[in-house]
């Protein structure tokens, strides 16, 4: 039937959680792009029998393929930007390394998409805030205190905080530490904020 397999990509993007990135469809999409090429194709063939032989009985049909074809194309159109709108939001909940599990859902045109992205907004970042820049990635959420009570998930190793003193992060020690050095961490699932 015509559209079912763009309406399927949409319904598969609506059916994710929000926040998930479901695994790239890519079957799905060559599906569709196939779709779309036997439709056009037939409308030509179609247009050119119209216009040679003058049958007019033919143009609700060219129509009906030509409705369809658009229909396709915002359906693909739709699922590529929702997926980009969700691949931009994962920057800046994780930063700038995705873990593995989340790269593993993103083709290699979305994973180069986010490359750039990624490189556009630290350039942005570099330009504010003076010598150093800003990272506006930071303070998601106001904070309530400068330093909070972390304990570490992984073996990290060394973390130097900005007075110079380093910190070694070892699996189960817990620290009290500034907030604006640990979000990164937080985020990446290295450090979890220890809520008393």
């Amino acid at each position: 039937m015509f559209c079912e397999k763009a309406m399927e990509l949409v319904r598969e993007l609506h059916r994710a959680a929000e926040g998930r990135l479901p695994a790239f469809n890519e079957d799905g999409l060559r599906q569709v792009l196939e779709e779309m090429k036997a439709l056009y194709e037939q409308n030509q063939s179609d247009v050119n029998e119209a216009k040679s032989s003058g049958r007019g009985d033919l143009i609700p049909t060219i129509k009906f393929r030509h409705c369809s074809l658009l229909r396709n194309q915002r359906c693909v159109v739709a699922y590529l930007y929702d997926r980009l709108l969700r691949i931009r939001a994962l920057r800046w909940e994780y930063g700038s390394v995705l873990p593995s599990a989340l790269r593993f859902h993103m083709s290699a045109e979305e994973m180069d998409w986010f490359n750039r992205y990624k490189k556009s907004l630290a350039t942005y970042m570099r330009s504010l805030g003076g010598d150093e820049g800003l990272d506006i990635t930071q303070d998601m959420k106001p904070p309530k205190s400068l330093y909070i009570e972390v304990r570490c998930l992984k073996d990290y190793g060394e973390f130097e905080v900005e007075d110079g003193t380093s910190v070694l992060l070892k699996k189960n020690s817990q620290h009290f530490l500034p907030r604006w050095k640990c979000e990164q961490l937080i985020r990446q699932g290295i450090l979890e904020h220890v809520l008393s």
